[in-house]
C-alpha cells in the first residue's frame, strides 16, 4: 500500500510569506538603486577603488532583490498537470544565479586592484566619505527591513546576505577613507577593496553550495539520514526499510519516500496505522511533511528487478 502525505503545516515547512515580504524588498530595491548610484558616481569623483567596489556590491543587492522578488512571485505558483511540485525550485535558480552575480563581481574587483597597485590613483577623501556614509545608512535601513524574513527561503537569505555584507564593507569603506584623511595611504584603499572581495566570494561559495545540493537532491544538511532510518525501525510494527529518500525541492520543503516492511511477528499489519505513526514521527522531529510511504506486507522488492531504483 502507499500513500503520499502533501499536508501543508504552520510549522517549519510552511512557507507563507504574504505580501507583506514583497513590499519590503521593492523598498529595499529603491534603496538600493540610490545607494548604488550615489557610490558609483562617488568613486569615480573620488577615484577611490573601495567605493566602487562597493557600489559593484550594490548593484549586484539591486539584481538579488529584483530577482528575488520575482523568485517569491513565481515560486507561488500553484502546482498544475504540468508542474506538479508548482514552480518552487524558481527561488533555488534565482539563489544560484545572484550568487554567481556576486563571483563575477569579485572577479573584476580583484583585478582592477592588481591594475591600480601598479598604477596608483589618487583619492579625494572629502568626496568618499561622505558617500561612504550614504552608502553605509541605506544598507542599515535595507537590513532592519528583511531582518524578520531572512531565513524564510533560501532567497531571502542570499538578497539578506548581500545586504549584510555589503554594510559591513561600507564600514571598512568608512575606515579606509578615516586612514587615508590621516595618512594619505592610497595602499589601504586596495586591501579594504580585497577584503570585500573575500567577503563577496564567501558569501556567494555558501549559496552555490546549498543550491547545488537541493539541485542533486541531496539530504538537507540538518538531517541525518541514518538518524532518520534509525527512527524508522524504532516505530511498532517496523520490520524493515528500503529505499529512503530524503530531499528537498526549494529551501523549506523536504521530502521523503521509503518502502516499509511489516514485521514478521506483526503478521498482517494495519498499514493506516503505520503511516499515521511514520509521518507523526517525521513532521515531529524532523519537519517534514511531505511523504510517500510504501508499507510491504510480504518482501515485494526482494522478487522484483524494479523495485525500488
Amino acid at each position: 500500500m502507499t500513500m503520499t502525505e502533501h499536508s501543508h503545516p504552520t510549522g517549519r515547512g510552511s512557507h507563507n510569506h504574504g505580501p507583506e515580504t514583497g513590499r519590503r524588498l521593492v523598498y529595499v530595491i529603491l534603496f538600493n538603486i540610490l545607494i548604488t548610484a550615489a557610490e558609483f558616481i562617488g568613486g569615480v569623483l573620488s577615484g577611490s577603488l573601495a567605493l566602487i567596489s562597493d557600489a559593484g556590491h550594490n548593484l549586484s543587492d539591486v539584481l538579488s532583490l529584483v530577482l528575488g522578488y520575482a523568485g517569491e512571485k513565481v515560486s507561488g505558483k500553484k502546482p498544475d498537470s504540468v508542474f506538479s511540485f508548482g514552480m518552487k525550485r524558481f527561488e533555488v535558480i534565482v539563489a544560484l544565479a545572484n550568487a554567481l552575480s556576486l563571483l563575477g563581481i569579485a572577479f573584476y574587483i580583484a583585478y582592477e586592484a592588481a591594475h591600480r597597485y601598479s598604477n596608483p590613483i589618487p583619492i579625494d577623501v572629502r568626496v568618499m566619505l561622505p558617500v561612504a556614509l550614504i552608502g553605509l545608512s541605506g544598507n542599515l535601513i535595507s537590513m532592519l527591513l528583511l531582518m524578520k524574513k531572512r531565513h524564510a527561503t533560501l532567497n531571502m537569505k542570499a538578497a539578506y546576505l548581500h545586504l549584510f555584507y555589503d554594510t559591513i564593507s561600507s564600514i571598512a569603506v568608512i575606515g579606509a577613507g578615516i586612514i587615508l584623511f590621516f595618512t594619505g595611504m592610497v595602499l589601504v584603499d586596495l586591501v579594504i577593496s580585497l577584503v570585500i572581495v573575500f567577503m563577496i566570494a564567501g558569501s556567494s561559495l555558501s549559496i552555490i553550495r546549498e543550491s547545488l545540493r537541493i539541485f542533486l537532491q541531496g539530504t538537507p544538511s540538518h538531517i541525518n539520514a541514518d538518524e532518520v532510518y534509525r527512527e524508522l525501525l524504532g516505530i511498532a510494527q517496523v520490520g524493515s526499510v528500503h529505499g529512503l529518500h530524503i530531499w528537498s525541492i526549494n529551501s523549506t520543503e523536504v521530502f521523503l519516500s521509503c518502502h516499509i516492511c511489516v514485521s514478521e511477528e506483526t503478521g498482517e499489519a494495519n498499514t493506516d496505522e503505520i503511516i499515521r505513526n511514520v509521518n507523526a514521527m517525521l513532521e515531529r522531529k524532523y519537519g517534514i511533511s511531505h511523504t510517500t510511504i510504501q508499507v510491504e506486507n510480504i518482501r515485494i522488492c526482494s522478487d522484483s528487478k524494479t523495485c525500488c531504483r
